[in-house]
């Protein structure tokens, strides 16, 4: 009887070895951060990251996975495709939180007017108008109406708004 008790020892080590060399099945980390913008889900299955908090060298998720060598090592190829957004320009990307965000983070306006970013029209804190600046691309935040500077094309903001 102690013959069988090592042999059922040595098998259910052999099993739990053996299982713990099988590759484990990826993670999905996608959810939904605060102002429903994409997130990265943390190992804690609670804790969601706003995308453009990835890889920004500060720890948001309790053991850091969200800073992790393997997930920062090559910006944005080694990111999940569910936090890149790529610009007109192949070159240029943004975090995908970032697209639809009033502002021009791509510099072409790609991630706030170009087919595939698919951004609702302006909302309610914001201006609908042809903006003069860089910084903004089809519409202005509204504090920025009748504030005695044109940001619109046609002064809309300024008499209109």
């Amino acid at each position: 009887s102690a013959l069988a008790l090592l042999v059922l020892v040595t098998a259910a080590v052999a099993s739990g070895v053996a299982l713990a060399l099988l590759p484990r099945a990826p993670v999905n980390r996608l959810c939904t951060a605060p102002n429903n913008k994409t997130g990265f889900l943390c190992d804690d299955r609670v804790t969601c990251v706003p995308a453009s908090w990835v890889c920004d060298r500060v720890s948001n998720c309790r053991n850091g996975e969200d800073e992790q060598e393997q997930l920062c090592g090559d910006l944005p190829h080694s990111l999940p495709g569910h936090l890149v957004f790529f610009c007109s320009n192949p070159s240029s990307w943004v975090y995908a939180d970032l697209r639809c965000n009033g502002l021009n983070d791509c510099g072409d306006c790609s991630d706030e007017t170009w087919g595939s970013a698919a951004c609702p029209p302006c909302g309610p804190e914001w201006w609908s108008c042809s903006p003069v600046h860089h910084e903004f691309c089809s519409c202005i935040p509204r504090r920025l109406c009748r504030d005695g500077i044109q940001h619109c094309r046609g002064w809309s903001d300024e008499f209109v708004c």
